[in-house]
């Protein structure tokens, strides 16, 4: 198996020029025989060595051994199309995708108040799933601000995939200028305006009189189909940040969809601004499907079945099915990392950082302290008189053995922590952040990127 990315930029260049012609699936077939590239070998999750307080160990002890999901991949996977049994004869380039599912599965989720949210399982992984995005939010704009070297410079940000809006208030927090929300529900864009209009109300009463409040904007847009540039209030604008969280995996459904989501995120984007996000760990999930020796795995509060034969992942349509406590229950499909750096390259994004969770967590937690608190990220435990702990006492056995060996030192007694599930769960993600670079051109008029 050849272990050169170039092989796997000529197969993807190849597969979208015949996409662009509509005659996607006839390169695939012609593309069968080629080999794909071995992924670079990457470090695991999982850490056998450091002691960490707020840090779940030993998640899954046999993920350091686990082989990169692309080592064994059959070469007939090279960017084909899929078996036509299995997707009920519907071509990658037809109008069919899985995107209407996720679009009425999210337009049927209840706005619920923030007492109910308190009461759900999962409560404190939703929490400190919104503290890494806070981190991350806050990590670029204070990027981009320094990049600009003025005194309250105007900041410009697309939110793809932005839901009912709940990155509202961290963007009010970043100061921004401007703010365009898209996603592929309406329902929920209707709450995500609601909420800014309820905020802005707010603003006013504040002194100064909301003169601060940001400007907003939104489209509602399937982003893997559809140009959103065409879609804007002003299409010449220029954004200095692009944030998709807990999205972008759905694009990855068909290579033109992947490269269309890609182009939104590029299009508008200035050189020296960021495209960020959150998405699955794919080699995670694959790794955990193998060590099961099933199609499925999960915990107490999450449940993943993959519609793929684990030892065989295509690059493109590898559909797993997610489900967490009730708060997500739809289709998915897995983000072969390499590929996804190929693709951003086209369009003049060049990766900056990629982490997982947990390096995230361990690399930010000093900095981002204070807000975990005031969020609510972490678990006391043991817990307070009169408290009870979400999950069953079993689930805490690794906060139990840490209290006790740092009591033996005359340590903490009390630690902020998630249960085994919930750290199992949060160990399935990453961070990614691109940077647009600057562009020549070429001879028949197309942008040129050197990444």
């Amino acid at each position: 198996m050849s272990e050169n990315g170039d092989d796997l930029e000529q197969t993807l260049v190849l597969a979208a020029a015949a996409a662009d012609s509509l005659q996607y699936e006839d390169a695939a077939e012609e593309s069968h025989n080629e080999e794909l590239p071995n992924k670079p070998d990457e470090s695991e999750f999982y850490s056998e060595d450091k002691e960490e307080p707020l840090q779940k160990k030993k998640v899954n002890e046999e993920a350091n051994n686990s082989p990169n999901y692309y080592n064994h991949v059959n070469n007939s996977h090279s960017v084909k199309k899929r078996n036509h049994e299995e997707t009920d004869n519907e071509p990658q380039t037809s109008d069919y995708s899985h995107s209407h599912v996720v679009a009425t599965h999210y337009n049927l989720l209840e706005e619920k108040g923030l007492q109910e949210r308190y009461k759900s399982r999962i409560i404190y992984l939703r929490n400190f799933h919104n503290w890494i995005k806070s981190m991350l939010i806050n990590q670029y704009i204070t990027k981009i601000k320094e990049h600009k070297k003025q005194h309250n410079p105007p900041i410009r940000v697309h939110d793809m995939c932005c839901g009912k809006g709940g990155d509202l208030s961290k963007w009010k927090k970043g100061n921004i200028t401007y703010l365009i929300c898209s996603d592929i529900a309406e329902v929920s864009l209707e709450h995500c305006r609601a909420r800014y209009d309820t905020m802005k109300h707010h603003a006013r009463r504040e002194r100064g009189g909301g003169h601060n409040m940001f400007s907003l904007e939104v489209i509602a847009g399937d982003c893997t189909k559809v140009r959103l540039r065409e879609k804007y209030s002003d299409p010449s604008m220029k954004l200095d940040l692009v944030s998709c969280q807990f999205a972008f995996h759905y694009s990855f459904e068909s290579l033109p969809q992947a490269e269309n989501m890609l182009r939104n995120a590029s299009e508008c984007l200035q050189p020296g601004g960021y495209f960020i996000g959150t998405i699955p760990d794919s080699n995670e999930i694959v790794a955990r499907a193998r060590k099961s020796k099933s199609n499925t795995f999960g915990n107490k509060v999450l449940e993943v079945e993959l519609d793929f034969d684990p030892n065989d992942p295509p690059l493109f349509g590898a559909k797993y099915n997610f489900k967490l406590d009730g708060v997500v229950n739809c289709p998915e499909f897995l983000v072969h990392f390499p590929t996804f750096v190929k693709l951003a390259k086209k369009f003049g994004l060049k990766l900056v950082r990629k982490e997982k969770f947990l390096e995230f967590f361990d690399k930010m937690k000093h900095e981002g302290r204070q807000l975990l608190s005031n969020m609510r990220a972490l678990e006391m435990y043991p817990p307070n008189e009169n408290a009870t702990l979400l999950g069953d006492e079993e689930d805490y056995i690794h906060a139990k053995e840490f209290i006790e060996r740092q009591d033996q030192n005359g340590g903490p007694v009390k630690i902020g922590t998630l249960s085994k599930s919930e750290w199992e769960t949060s160990s399935l993600y990453l961070t990614f952040a691109f940077e647009k670079v600057k562009n020549t051109w070429n001879a028949d008029g197309t942008p040129c990127f050197d990444i």
